[in-house]
This record gives structure tokens, C-alpha cells and sequence, in this order.
């Protein structure tokens, strides 16, 4: 049985969302594949996303960056982390490597912890990257002028230099210095309409506004309590806010996957993430949106969905007091846009299952399969 190591990065929900659509694609294709998960993300947020049975690994091979909230970076607590990391590196990665051999897998696709590609690398196991990211970008971005970085960045590159490939899904950062980058298309989930359902359940009038509040894996607390009655607007949000309102609604007592509740409303209030920005755009979701506290990445997604889909930015304070009325309307005035197709999917899952044949694991690096758009 041909079997498959996937690595996530845990800094939030969004690795694992833009990995899962790929797996599943590649399991249609290798139906009696095994799949490993090594990664910190729990396992009920794993359930909904990957498709079929999976053993999962409690590792972190990454951390990203310290987040003190969904919006809000720890600079410092972020720089002494990736000291810590990077003190003994020769030994961390030699630590992964004895791990990964005894799984033995076939193939390792990492999205996209390093430390496991530099792992797989020592482990002589075949891997590829998957992301719109890599970390040697987001720290340089944050941390290049230190005296440390230099030595710290060198070990990064390497790690990811390391992969068979590295695939790139559109939108994300340029990457362009990765000379096994390989750009695909954008890579999304596309969810069923439950409208009607929905709307049974929740008992609402006809012509009321579906909005999904959701900031993604990192929390940051909103009291809903305190927004003022948007007359004709019905809010989803996490469970954890603790809002009893009757025009607030928990995401999880639906009991519907997050993408079918995502295409099922009429719009979407987060902040720039790949897997928000294109399950919206696939779905053809409107997006109100605030920005991160200067994440390199935020640029790219928000022009990309600019041109695939409608958008808005909103202010924290705006978000924070819930006075996102006019700002609503404004979004639900913009013009229709075509929904792009997720051709990445499709591409990355054909892509991985040429590698995992026999003969395509015996070909050397240099002979690897060129996915184009």
C-alpha cells in the first residue's frame, strides 16, 4: 500500500484547509492510500477536511509565527522562538529524520514546515512542498536585520531547496527565489448551497442576510453581545463567543461542513487568509475583511480576490463594535464576478500521483513533472 506522509504548519486552520481539497483529490485517484498527518492541529478540525481514514502524529515541525491574537503578531516572543528552534538544528532535524524513517513513507508533502523537509531530506525519503507561502519569507520579512538571521535563513532555504518541488498555488507570495517553485492554480474546496436548510433550521424570514463572522484557526474574541441590530441580517459565528442573541447563530450546532456554510451565505467577515479568500472566491462569497498587523502575504490575497471576486476592508474598530451595516451594503452593491475554477486541485493531486508510481519515486530530482496552468 503506497503511503502518504503529510506535514502541517499549525498556525491556524489555513494549511490544513488548502492541503485537504489535494489529498482528497489524490485519494479519488490512489483509493487504497494510506495517509499519515503529522501535525499539532487537532483531530476534529482534521475530521472535516480530509476525506477517509488517517493516523495522526501530535508533532509540531513548525510553529510560524506567535500570534497574541488572529490579527495580532509576537514580534518578540516570535524571534527568541525561532533562536531556540534553529540552537540545535543539526540535531532536531537528525531527531525528525529517525521519526520519518520508521514511518517509512513513500512520499512526504509538506505544507509547509520546513524542518520536515529538511528531515525527509536526511531520511532519504522523496518530498514535496505545498504552499502560498514558505516561512524563510515570513521571517526574513520580520526578523532580516537581526544578527542571527543570516545563519537562521540559511538553514531555511536549504530545507526547502531541498524538495523534489515546490508547488505554488495561486494567490500567494512571489517566491521567486525558490528555483523548485512550480506555479499552479488556486486551490479551494467548493462547498453545496444549503440555503433552504439553513434556513429552516434557524426559522428565518424570507429575504434575511446570512453572514458568516469567522477569522480563522487563531482566535480572537469578539463580544457580539454589544453590536447593534442590523434589521434583516442573521449572524454565524463560533460558539465560543458567547452570544445570545436570537439574530446570532453557533457555526457549530449547524452541523454542516464550514464550506457549505460559507457558500450558503450571502457573506463572509474575516480577515486575509488564503483558505477564506479563495473558498469565497470559489463560492462566489462576498468578503468584508480587516488587515493583520503587516503580514507580507495580506497584499497578494487581497489583490487577487479584488480581481476574482468582491470585496471590502473595514476598519478593527468597525469589526470590534459590529458596526458593519453600511459597510454590508456597500459590499452586496459591487458587481457580480465570475467564480474562478480551483484548477489547482486537480493539478496538484495529478502532479503527486505521478510521483507516487514506482517509476516516477526511481527518476532523479532534475526529472520531476512540470505542472502548468
Amino acid at each position: 500500500m503506497t503511503h502518504l506522509l503529510v506535514a502541517l504548519s499549525a498556525h491556524g486552520y489555513g494549511h490544513a484547509a488548502q492541503t485537504a481539497p489535494v489529498v482528497n483529490a489524490l485519494r479519488a485517484r490512489l483509493p487504497d492510500l494510506r495517509l499519515t498527518l503529522r501535525t499539532a492541529l487537532p483531530r476534529p478540525f482534521l475530521e472535516t477536511r480530509f476525506e477517509g481514514e488517517f493516523e495522526l502524529i501530535a508533532a509540531a515541525d513548525d510553529f510560524g509565527m506567535a500570534m497574541d491574537s488572529a490579527l495580532d503578531i509576537a514580534l518578540a516572543e516570535s524571534a527568541c522562538r525561532y533562536v531556540e528552534w534553529h540552537v540545535d538544528w543539526e540535531e532536531r532535524v537528525a531527531r525528525t529524520a529517525a521519526e520519518l524513517a520508521q514511518l517509512a513513507p513513500d512520499l512526504v508533502l509538506a505544507n509547509v514546515p520546513y524542518l520536515t523537509l529538511a528531515a525527509a531530506r536526511a531520511a532519504a525519503i522523496p518530498a514535496v512542498a505545498l504552499c502560498s507561502l514558505n516561512w524563510a519569507d515570513i521571517y526574513r520579512h520580520f526578523f532580516g536585520a537581526r544578527p542571527e538571521a543570516g545563519r537562521i535563513l540559511d538553514q531555511m532555504r536549504e530545507a526547502y531547496d531541498s524538495a523534489l518541488t515546490f508547488l505554488h498555488p495561486e494567490p500567494g507570495m512571489p517566491m521567486e527565489d525558490l528555483r523548485n517553485r512550480v506555479p499552479i492554480g488556486p486551490i479551494a474546496r467548493m462547498g453545496t448551497d444549503r440555503r433552504a436548510e439553513l434556513e429552516r433550521r434557524l426559522g428565518l424570514s424570507p429575504g434575511t442576510r446570512l453572514v458568516l463572522v469567522a477569522l480563522g484557526g487563531i482566535d480572537l474574541h469578539l463580544d457580539m453581545n454589544s453590536w447593534p441590530r442590523i434589521p434583516g441580517v442573521h449572524w454565524l459565528a463560533a460558539a465560543s463567543w458567547g452570544a445570545p442573541r436570537p439574530d446570532v447563530s453557533a457555526i457549530e450546532a449547524l452541523g454542516t461542513h464550514f464550506t457549505d456554510i460559507l457558500r450558503s451565505s450571502d457573506a463572509l467577515v474575516g480577515k486575509p487568509g488564503y483558505g477564506s479568500f479563495t473558498e469565497a472566491a470559489v463560492n462566489g462569497v462576498p468578503v468584508l475583511y480587516v488587515s493583520r498587523d503587516e503580514w507580507p502575504e495580506e497584499p497578494y490575497l487581497i489583490r487577487w480576490l479584488q480581481r476574482h471576486g468582491r470585496c471590502l476592508e473595514i476598519g478593527r474598530s468597525a469589526l470590534e463594535r459590529g458596526l458593519l451595516g453600511g459597510a454590508l451594503e456597500a459590499l452586496w452593491r459591487l458587481p457580480d464576478v465570475s467564480p474562478p475554477p480551483p484548477s489547482g486541485v486537480a493539478q496538484a493531486a495529478d502532479f503527486l500521483r505521478r510521483l507516487l508510481a514506482p517509476d516516477m519515486l526511481a527518476q532523479p530530482a532534475h526529472d520531476r513533472i512540470p505542472v502548468t496552468r
